[in-house]
């Protein structure tokens, strides 16, 4: 019998209670997708920046949304497991603006969604919080509207933006999380932060599930399941390496007319193709 879409967003926020931590990969396409899901992670998230990047814009609501949530769609059709969607701010200002955000996403079959709290074009400056309550209030809303309950992780980048003075940072960020909690969101999301201390104070501080983002010093997995994390995020980080990797191909190609660093380790042609070719015949 197929999963139905509220069940997978039941499912989905049943990961984020234990008993082990969830580790949730971010896709930009189909194929990544697929891959993630293949090498045996329970859920997938979207990432923003490498959908944008992908399609040739920069991040942050530079991709027009209907852009954004048409591969939201894509990834969402080419795997069995629970998706979220990274929807940035919500491509709204209003609440009502946001809240047709979600219904679009849950359209797309997705049962969770990203939803930040940083101004677009305005590095350091977070929307008014009692503003960021009712857009969150406005989006639980539109799910239970859509008898589907979408899980919403609710972000603020106090810390990825180094918003304030540094000392001023983690009261402010547990304020707004929990400010977040009790209107609505499921899981809370503070990108940004590397160092075991104040990521145990947030997990002591934050009155729900605490997301963090996996990035250069971040604690191992391990670490981060004892100090009480409940979810961690890639990011753009595998959509980067991957660039990353290209470039090198590209380096090697052209200064030594060599070509081991795109062979080497590189998914067969045929594996690549079975990678739809499953979804396909399972459609």
């Amino acid at each position: 019998m197929k999963t139905t879409q509220a069940e997978l967003a039941r499912q989905f926020l049943d990961l984020h209670r234990g008993p082990r931590i969830l580790l949730l990969p971010n896709a930009w396409d189909a194929s990544s997708a697929r891959i993630f899901e293949d090498a045996g992670f329970s859920a997938i998230a979207t990432t923003s920046a490498g959908i944008a990047n992908s399609l040739g814009y920069p991040d942050g609501q530079k991709l027009p949304r209907g852009e954004m949530l048409a591969v939201v769609r894509r990834i969402v059709e080419s795997v069995e497991a629970p998706v979220s969607a990274d929807m940035l701010a919500g491509y709204g200002a209003k609440p009502e603006e946001v809240a047709n955000t979600v219904s679009e996403v849950l359209s797309c079959g997705a049962v969770g969604m990203n939803l930040e709290d940083g101004i677009d074009g305005q590095p350091g400056a977070l929307i008014d919080l009692n503003l960021q309550k009712e857009i969150i209030r406005a989006a639980v809303e539109a799910s239970e509207r859509a008898r589907v309950p979408l899980v919403l992780n609710a972000r603020t980048d106090v810390f990825l933006h180094a918003v304030g003075p540094a000392e001023t940072r983690l009261t402010r960020a547990v304020e707004r999380l929990n400010a977040y909690r009790d209107s609505g969101a499921h899981s809370l999301f503070a990108p940004g932060v590397t160092d075991k201390e104040t990521i145990a104070q947030l997990v002591h501080e934050v009155k729900g599930p605490l997301n963090v983002l996996a990035m250069a010093g971040t604690p191992a997995v391990a670490e981060l399941e004892r100090l009480g994390v409940r979810r961690v995020s890639l990011g753009s980080g595998p959509m980067r390496a991957t660039l990353g990797l290209l470039a090198r191909v590209a380096r090697q190609l052209r200064d030594e007319g060599l070509f081991a660093l795109m062979t080497d380790g590189a998914m067969p042609y045929a594996d690549a193709n079975q990678l739809m070719k499953r979804k396909a015949s399972q459609s």
